[in-house]
């Protein structure tokens, strides 16, 4: 009988126990379910960033502060640490704010630049050899950057292994419930095929845009007339040779100054950037050349920089000339622009940078367009969210469409002038023979919204 009790306690206790565990099991498959629950709440939407240029990096940094993933495919096989058609460009305070708020060390940005407090326009004669003022805006209150410093200085902030370098975007399609997208991009060493599904594509493929060209097939590039010979001097360790002599000569305020050149027919850019080096330009008048390898800029050969050495000896200071002679590798770059765009978003694909808005660079724009658009379309998406995508895309086009298709005008009118040619409201421009008021139209800040803060950036 006491055995018989005992086996019967045995058998309650292990049912008890059994159960319990049953139970126990039970809570922790409750409390793992919860937590894969509350984890796809909490995932992270994705965005495919096509094109790692300053537009997509910097669209890298405003994702990622409003919550996104990303992925940047860039067709380039590492990050640039100096290009051979890298060139000068300038920050406006807006931009420059906007960058500091991205890095992690915003004074970088201070000693990677160097001031252009003053917009200046000078006309030159080119037979007598002499220049004199035209206009001069002493608030102009930018910075000049090189390309490759600014870029690194963007890249280097992002957390690693966010680009796929080395990848040839391919093709794109939406889901047919407009959820997803995925990319398709090719390995350029081992010709592999990836796919990256996201929720939002983000062409900042540049002017030349295959994503805009699938939207608006017929949408064509403008040919502005003219392209532009540039180049850099670096005169490290030549700071005291009678070129450097020669141009701080006669353009003393070089260090802080954008100095802009008119002649009969044509105009120049100079200004200095950070570490002994002299940003130029030269536009010039020319049959639209024959684009090679989907790039707007294209390596001269000695023969031809020799010819435009000499041609540059007939029209401009001799000083300028010197810097021009003692450049390295200068090259030409194609200038076109476009039509506005009616729009920049379809679906959850949006365009950003040169792929919404191609300009010409005679306002100092394209870097800082890019910049914004990265800035505002972040601010849209933390405010609508990833399910209301559509409401966010919407609102980044009404803040930047009507900004940039007036700037892309204005920036296209101050060219035509520069370079004498006709307008419909104007004859063309003589810097020999100008007004007062004819030459204040050459001054940077008479671009629309040139100080404009978008309020959702407040």
């Amino acid at each position: 009988m006491e055995r018989d009790t005992s086996n019967f306690l045995q058998f309650t206790q292990k049912k008890q126990t059994d159960r319990e565990r049953t139970l126990a099991s039970r809570e922790r498959e409750g409390e793992e379910r919860e937590k894969r629950e509350m984890t796809d709440q909490k995932k992270k939407p994705k965005a495919v960033i096509v094109g790692g240029s300053i537009a997509g990096v910097s669209c890298a940094h405003t994702l990622i502060l409003a919550g996104w993933d990303v992925v940047v495919v860039e067709k380039s096989f590492a990050a640039p640490t100096g290009s051979p058609t890298g060139a000068g460009l300038g920050l406006d305070p807006l931009a420059l704010k906007l960058i500091q708020s991205w890095i992690k060390e915003p004074e970088l940005l201070n000693k990677a630049t160097l001031p252009l407090t003053i917009d200046q326009n000078d006309a030159i004669d080119g037979e007598k050899k002499v220049k004199w003022t035209l206009t001069r805006d002493e608030d102009f209150n930018c910075r000049a950057a090189h390309w490759a410093d600014l870029h690194a200085l963007l890249y280097n902030a992002l957390p690693p292994n966010l680009f796929l370098w080395g990848h040839h975007f391919l093709s794109f399609t939406v889901s047919s419930d407009k959820g997803s997208v995925k990319v398709k991009a090719t390995a350029h060493q081992t010709n592999e095929i990836i796919e990256i599904v996201g929720d939002l594509l983000v062409a900042a493929d540049g002017c030349l845009s295959s994503i805009r060209q699938s939207f608006v097939p017929d949408h064509k590039l403008r040919y502005s007339g003219y392209c532009a010979w540039r180049g850099v001097l670096d005169f490290s360790g030549n700071e005291n040779s009678e070129t450097i002599i020669g141009i701080r000569k006669a353009y003393p305020e070089l260090g802080k100054c954008l100095y802009f050149g008119l002649g009969s027919g044509s105009h120049t850019v100079l200004y200095e950037l950070l570490n002994q080096r002299l940003n130029w330009i030269w536009y010039v008048h020319q049959p639209e050349p024959d684009l090679k390898h989907n790039s707007m800029t294209t390596k001269a050969g000695s023969y031809v920089i020799q010819n435009m050495h000499k041609e540059a000896e007939k029209v401009w200071l001799p000083e300028f000339v010197r810097v021009i002679k003692e450049t390295r590798d200068p090259f030409i770059n194609a200038i076109y622009d476009s039509e506005p765009l009616e729009q920049i978003y379809w679906d959850n694909v949006v365009l950003v940078g040169d792929a919404a808005h191609p300009t010409t660079p005679h306002a100092v724009r394209s870097t800082n367009m890019s910049v914004l658009d990265a800035a505002v379309l972040g601010q849209c998406l933390k405010k609508w969210g990833a399910e209301n995508l559509q409401s966010a895309l919407e609102e980044y086009q009404s803040i930047r469409l009507p900004v940039v298709s007036k700037q892309v005008l204005h920036a296209r009118r101050m060219g035509r002038i520069k370079q004498g040619l006709v307008l419909p409201d104007r004859p063309s421009f003589d810097p020999k023979t100008a007004n007062s008021e004819e030459c204040q139209e050459l001054q940077q800040r008479l671009m629309p919204f040139f100080s404009d803060v978008p309020a959702i950036l407040l």
